[in-house]
């Protein structure tokens, strides 16, 4: 059959023979804080892996969970998923030795990207609201720049990709005015961030200790 009718069943059967849809099997836990996919070929980023991610997330203390892509920490290219929960306290951070450049794509939710100068100060001009229903999708960091993010929705996911291979002692350099993560000052520095980055966007203020917060404009 010719037409529209054929073409429709011909992609159906495609779609259908072609499924490459992520299996328990296909995951395994690294970490404390991460998965991997061990697929041979090829793997689908689907709603069912955010669904997956964004659960792990919320049950993790840190409130996020990373699914690497890539096959080792040695692999060139780190690739990997980033399921972020509202109040997740990222540390500011930034890729110098060895200097790295990092890329952040969003998947869903929405994300709020502040980046610093030397003495810690936000930078308010360069901060950056990542959602895909306002037409900002990525955002690229070059090496050695001081930054963080968090979550300004539930669920949000994030794709990241940056140079391997991974080191964990050495691939961040933390900022030494920043809390650490897990202080009893994190939350607090998390807090006056995350308002300051609100108030720039005029987005509606945070009820702090509550699930979830949105993006919605202030009244």
């Amino acid at each position: 059959m010719h037409g529209i009718d054929g073409l429709v069943r011909r992609r159906e059967i495609g779609n259908r023979a072609g499924e490459v849809r992520v299996r328990d099997a296909e995951i395994e836990r690294v970490s404390t804080f991460a998965t991997r996919s061990s697929h041979e070929a090829v793997l689908l980023v689907d709603e069912a892996l955010l669904d997956r991610k964004s659960r792990d997330a919320e049950k993790s203390k840190r409130k996020r969970e990373v699914h690497a892509l890539h096959l080792s920490d040695e692999d060139p290219i780190q690739r990997m998923l980033n399921a972020v929960q509202p109040g997740s306290y990222i540390r500011p951070h930034r890729h110098l030795a060895p200097p790295k450049s990092e890329t952040i794509v969003i998947l869903r939710g929405s994300l709020g990207y502040a980046p610093f100068d030397e003495r810690g100060n936000p930078v308010e001009d360069r901060f950056i609201l990542l959602d895909p229903g306002r037409g900002a999708f990525a955002v690229d960091t070059r090496a050695g720049v001081w930054h963080t993010f968090f979550a300004l929705e539930e669920n949000t996911v994030l794709f990241e990709a940056k140079a391997g291979p991974y080191d964990p002692i050495g691939d961040k350099d933390f900022a030494s005015w920043a809390p650490v993560e897990g202080d009893s000052d994190a939350e607090n520095y998390l807090m006056g961030i995350e308002d300051r980055f609100r108030r720039a966007f005029g987005l509606g203020a945070r009820q702090w200790g509550r699930k979830g917060s949105g993006t919605g404009d202030s009244s």
